[in-house]
C-alpha cells in the first residue's frame, strides 16, 4: 500500500527537533514540529518504520476523521455515523481514551464513554451485536482529541507506549525513561566513537540505549508486538521487510562504562544488559560515584544525579560539590551532561554549563546542560 497518509508521533517536551530529524531520516515528509508532537506524511511502510526505529517517540498515531461538534450528543451522532467496519470488526476489542482542551467539553472520561457508545451502537445497529471493550489489552485503540469543537479521532498504531522496549525485565526505583534516555544521549551529540561515561547509571537505561544508538539497533527490536499489527490493512510483508533491514546497523565497538553505589542496581543492569544481548559491550562496576575513574582519553559523560527528594539541602548541597569536584578532577577532556531536576543544588558544581534544555523527568522539570571539562590540569583546576 504506497498511498500517502497522514500521521502524528508524540514525544516528549524538548525533544520534538531530534524527533523530526529521526523521521526525516526514516523517509517521512510534510513535517511539521509542535507541542510534544511532530506530525508527517509516509507510506504505511513509513509507519512502521517511526514505530520500530525511532528513538525519541511515544507512540504514533494515524488521524482518521475530523469534526466539528457543539455538544456531546452531536458528538456521539457525528461519531455513530463513521463508517468504524473500515477500521476494526467484530472480532476486535478495543479501547478509547480522550484528550480535552476546550471550554464546550471539559470531562475527558465523559467523552471517552460517548465515542466508546458510538462506536459500540455503530456496530449493534448494523450487525445486531457489537465489539468487546477492554481497556487493558485492546486490539484496536483510538483517541479523540478535542480542542475546543474540533474533533480529531485517531487510531494507536503502537500499542503499548513505544519507551517500553521489551529488554527491561527489572527495573530500579524511579528508572529513566527510555525515551527521555535516548533523547539526552542524541542531544548530545555522542556518535559512539569515543567513551561513554555514566558513573550514576542506576539499572542501565542510559547505558543500553547508549548501546543501542552507537551500534544501530533499532529500539523496536525487543518489542513483541506493535498496535497496528491487529489493523485490518496489516501488511505483514511490509513489516518483515522493515523488522529485517540491518541497514542502518553499524559495525562498531563503543566504550561504555556506568557504575553504581547500590549492588542491587548494578545486578538489575546486568540482567537488563544481558536481556538486550549487549553485556558484552558494556562494563559496570559496582563502586560510589568519587571512588569511580573514566578512561583517560576525551569522551561523553551522561548522568541523572539525584534530585534530592529523600535528602537534607545541606546533603544535596554538599553532595553536588562533591559531584562537580570529581568531573573537574577526574573527567579531563571529557563533555559532562547533567540531567538535574534540582537547579539550586546543580549552582554547586562550581562548573560553568553550556547548552541548557528544559526537559522533564515524569512530571519533574529538569536542566539539561554540559560541562566542558578542558584537557590540563590548570585549566581544570580553576575552572
Amino acid at each position: 500500500m504506497n498511498a500517502k497518509r497522514q500521521f502524528i508521533a508524540k514525544t516528549l517536551h524538548g525533544l520534538e527537533n531530534i524527533l523530526a530529524n529521526e523521521l526525516k531520516q526514516i523517509g517521512a515528509e510534510n513535517i511539521e514540529k509542535k507541542r510534544r508532537m511532530v506530525s508527517f506524511s509516509g507510506t504505511t511502510e513509513t509507519l512502521y518504520r517511526a514505530n520500530f526505529q525511532t528513538r525519541t517517540a511515544t507512540r504514533i498515531l494515524q488521524p482518521i476523521h475530523t469534526f466539528t461538534a457543539r455538544n456531546e450528543e452531536e458528538l456521539y451522532g457525528i461519531a455513530k455515523k463513521f463508517d468504524w467496519t473500515s477500521v476494526m470488526d467484530l472480532s476486535h476489542k478495543f479501547a478509547v481514551d480522550a484528550t480535552v482542551n476546550s471550554s464546550v467539553f471539559t470531562h475527558s472520561h465523559f467523552i471517552a464513554l460517548k465515542l466508546k457508545d458510538a462506536i459500540a451502537d455503530h456496530f449493534r445497529d448494523r450487525f445486531g451485536k457489537r465489539p468487546f471493550v477492554d481497556p487493558k489489552k485492546p486490539h484496536i485503540q483510538i483517541h479523540i482529541h478535542i480542542a475546543e469543537q474540533e474533533c480529531t479521532l485517531l487510531l494507536d498504531s503502537s500499542g503499548d507506549s513505544l519507551h517500553k522496549r521489551g529488554y527491561r525485565l527489572h527495573q530500579d526505583v524511579a528508572p529513566l525513561n527510555e525515551v527521555l534516555a535516548a533523547g539526552l544521549i542524541m542531544l548530545s551529540g555522542w556518535d559512539g566513537t569515543t567513551p561513554f561515561v555514566d558513573p550514576l547509571c542506576g539499572s542501565g537505561t542510559l547505558l543500553i540505549e547508549a548501546a543501542l544508538i552507537a551500534k544501530g539497533i533499532a529500539p523496536g527490536i525487543f518489542r513483541k508486538h506493535f498496535g497496528f499489527e491487529n489493523w485490518l490493512d496489516f501488511e505483514k510483508d511490509t513489516f518483515e521487510r522493515v523488522f529485517n533491514d540491518e541497514s542502518h546497523e553499524r559495525d562498531i565497538n563503543p566504550v561504555i562504562i556506568g557504575g553504581d553505589i547500590s549492588k542491587r542496581a548494578v545486578d538489575i543492569a546486568q540482567s537488563n544488559l544481558k536481556n538486550a544481548g549487549i553485556h558484552k559491550l558494556i562494563s559496570i562496576k559496582n563502586q560510589s560515584m568519587f571512588d569511580f575513574f573514566p578512561p583517560q582519553e576525551p569522551g561523553t559523560v551522561i548522568t541523572n544525579p539525584p534530585y534530592g527528594e529523600r535528602l537534607k539541602k545541606e546533603q544535596i548541597t554538599t553532595f553536588y560539590k562533591q559531584l562537580g569536584d570529581t568531573f573537574k578532577q577526574r573527567y579531563q577532556g571529557y563533555n559532562v551532561w547533567v540531567l538535574s531536576g534540582n537547579s539550586e543544588a546543580l549552582k554547586n558544581f562550581g562548573l560553568h554549563a553550556s547548552n541548557p534544555t528544559t526537559l522533564y523527568n515524569g512530571s519533574i522539570e529538569c536542566k539539561y546542560q554540559c560541562y566542558s571539562i578542558y584537557s590540563g590540569s590548570k585549566k581544570a583546576k580553576h575552572q
